[in-house]
């Protein structure tokens, strides 16, 4: 492996961690945003330059991301790429004051271990197979379902959220929904690098937008900026891009086997590798908590017991002598 396609995956996993983590930030101090109102959440964002920072930060990575493409294998570039999300925990904690329960942080370290026994199951050559282009016909079998998919996915987590006396969520459905729109968008981003040429310009560009891949990519990128903003406005990053990131991977791998033409392993071992750790992301996802635990009742201030404090009274007035006459019979307890 050249040195610098490892340095280079090393850095696009700083650049993307950064971006995030900026985002978060500069969305704190923004108005709530709506999936409603889509050009006011682009306007809202255009106008912090916080968030602008997070945003160049992110194209940075996905710079470096094309670097480490052309020069290290798919297989080894995503298990550089797994371990951005242990950076991405950290600066959370650090940066944004996240804290992770124990359940959590469980969960995050089995999808690590998903992510790892699928990139184990890769080889070389499965990487070239998944950089060809896939038939139209069967991209969007499979990319319109998703897209559908994941629509109704935040459309039910948004309904969800707007009920009276809900518990806060923790976010997984929206990590979930947003990472099959960015699964989608992966396996368009491959299309298109297998289409890219410099022989015969015009023919090439002719070519690539007579394919689904830009419109693909058009929509899942206007589509995703909305719904990924807003879901990472409300939720805590350290759940969301964790489990945004498991959905985008799994999907591009398991999708990318079927749409690009990669056979599945013929190794016994490698196919075990890979149908256990899809199986296993899986069922994480579907265990992580939805709802992130209400604060308790704050504790009292005084461990002891509580003692009345005497009522002081006005230096001014002296206290009447109690008079030994009966009361009022119309108003008990006030002497006549």
């Amino acid at each position: 492996m050249p040195w610098w396609g490892v340095a280079s995956a090393l850095l696009a996993n700083v650049l993307y961690s950064t971006g995030f983590v900026l985002e978060k930030r500069a969305l704190a101090t923004l108005p709530a945003l709506s999936t409603r109102q889509p050009a006011r959440v682009v306007g809202h964002l255009l106008s912090s330059p916080l968030w602008l920072g997070g945003s160049l930060a992110l194209a940075a990575g996905f710079a470096a991301q094309l670097a480490v493409y052309r020069t290290l294998p798919l297989a080894a570039a995503q298990g550089i790429f797994v371990s951005g999300l242990v950076l991405l925990l950290l600066l959370s904690s650090v940066v944004l004051g996240e804290r992770t329960s124990g359940r959590e942080r469980q969960s995050i370290v089995a999808i690590l271990v998903a992510l790892v026994l699928v990139v184990a199951s890769l080889r070389g050559e499965d990487a070239r197979a998944v950089a060809r282009t896939a038939p139209p016909a069967t991209l969007l079998v499979i990319a319109v379902p998703s897209l559908a998919a994941g629509l109704l996915l935040y459309r039910s987590a948004e309904r969800r959220a707007r009920r009276r006396h809900r518990l806060p969520t923790a976010g997984v459905p929206y990590g979930v929904a947003v990472g099959l729109l960015y699964g989608v968008s992966s396996l368009a981003i491959k299309g298109v690098s297998g289409l890219l040429t410099t022989h015969d310009v015009p023919a090439a560009a002719g070519q690539l937008f007579r394919s689904p891949y830009p419109y693909l990519l058009l929509f899942t990128g206007a589509a995703g900026l909305v719904l990924s903003q807003t879901a990472l406005q409300r939720c805590r990053a350290s759940v969301i891009v964790p489990v945004c990131t498991t959905v985008t991977c799994v999907f591009t791998v398991v999708c990318g086997t079927v749409a690009f033409g990669e056979p599945l392993p013929a190794d016994p071992l490698r196919l075990a590798l890979r149908l256990g750790g899809t199986a296993v992301a899986v069922t994480v996802l579907l265990a992580l908590p939805r709802h992130d635990t209400p604060p308790g009742p704050r504790a009292p201030e005084t461990s002891g017991p509580e003692v009345a404090a005497p009522t002081a009274r006005p230096p001014s007035v002296q206290p009447r002598p109690r008079s030994s006459a009966p009361s009022s019979p119309e108003f008990p307890g006030v002497e006549p």
